[in-house]
């Protein structure tokens, strides 16, 4: 079986490992842009070998971004902010991600320390949009519900994201379908009460999130990867089930899609989930032996024994890091010695390595 720093081939893409860093939300942009506080945080987990660095969740139109402070992909101003960024990772010997996302109901919402709930427009805010009218919570606001225009322009707008990743040199592209945002809200049943094509059965509530990967397929070359994350479970009853994403999943599958990240909750206040260490591992486990497509694993994962095990056991195919990738940016470099294995270090840091280390190639 693989191990943690055994590499991993997705279509064209040889990954030197499988740490990756999981989409993390700065909260940090004026207007989309990147500035030089997404170049650190994101060249500096690059330089602590990670085999592949996403970016933050970057929203497709401007009433996509959860906070008036995200990141966005819907001008090419946004990609030409992110190349030197891009560029550097792969210096180093990663691969450079995107996480393409819509945040629908849950938009126009303050970032985490500045205040919670609604954020009105004359503080910069605006009215979201989602598959009907009724709001995450009461100090949310109220979206306006999409009609069918909005969904075919929607998906447009992630095709077009798409378009401006590949242009500004990213390896891979991820559809964000996870958390409460907008494709999760209408994948499922507790916050998609549509009742056309788009609504009640599971294969029009998926109908979105298809029609999204096949634009992005579209326009996405064949030798790229795809990622799709989902969250596995709604934590409730009644809600959006392992049994539903494991038939999403292979629906995902059939539609060009690479590997699915296994997330899970965030599209009810009420759900109790058992948050522990590695609690979603089963949920990327059961998606992978029963949909036959490549998981990946994230959440509480945080030593490299656990890390390795999930992988060399085959629960995932690899994992995902992200409050630890905060903590230590050179996870993957501790986490290799700790395991046994010899990995190559910037020439700039061979001095603060094991003898017989290698340089990572320049």
């Amino acid at each position: 079986m693989p191990h943690l720093f055994d590499p991993l081939t997705l279509r064209g893409l040889d990954l030197q490992n499988r740490v990756f860093v999981s989409p993390m939300c700065q909260y940090s942009s004026l207007d989309g842009l990147a500035n030089d506080w997404h170049f650190v945080h994101l060249a500096s987990r690059a330089v602590g070998g990670a085999g592949l660095v996403f970016t933050e969740a970057a929203a497709v139109t401007p009433d996509g971004r959860i906070s008036p402070d995200d990141l966005g992909i819907w001008h090419d101003a946004h990609g030409a902010a992110l190349e030197r960024t891009v560029r550097f990772i792969k210096i180093q010997g990663s691969a450079a991600a995107m996480q393409l996302a819509h945040a629908g109901r849950k938009g126009s919402t303050y970032r985490p320390w500045s205040g919670s709930g609604s954020v009105p427009e004359s503080a910069g805010g605006w009215q979201p949009i989602g598959p009907t009218d009724e709001p995450f919570a009461a100090h949310y606001p109220v979206p306006r519900a999409m009609t069918r225009a909005d969904i075919t322009e929607t998906v447009k707008a992630f095709q077009q994201a798409a378009r401006r990743a590949l242009h500004t040199g990213f390896d891979v592209v991820e559809v964000h379908a996870a958390h409460g945002y907008l494709i999760h809200e209408f994948l499922s049943p507790l916050s998609n009460r549509r009742t056309d094509e788009y609504g009640g059965s599971f294969e029009n509530r998926i109908r979105f999130c298809i029609e999204v990967v096949d634009g992005v397929r579209a326009v996405w070359p064949e030798e790229r990867p795809l990622f799709v994350r989902i969250s596995a479970t709604d934590w409730i009853e009644e809600g959006w089930t392992i049994d539903q994403s494991v038939a999403l999943a292979r629906v995902l599958r059939e539609h060009g899609v690479d590997l699915v990240d296994c997330s899970s909750g965030g599209n009810v206040l009420e759900a109790k989930i058992p948050i522990g260490p590695a609690y979603q591992v089963p949920l990327a486990e059961r998606i992978r032996r029963e949909a036959d497509i490549p998981t990946g694993a994230v959440g509480l994962i945080t030593t490299p024994a656990e890390a390795d095990g999930i992988v060399s056991s085959a629960r995932a195919d690899c994992v995902l890091l992200a409050r630890e990738m905060l903590r230590d940016p050179y996870w993957p470099l501790r986490a290799a010695v700790e395991l046994g294995h010899t990995v190559p270090w910037p020439s700039q840091y061979l001095r603060a390595a094991r003898p017989g280390t290698p340089a990572r190639p320049e």
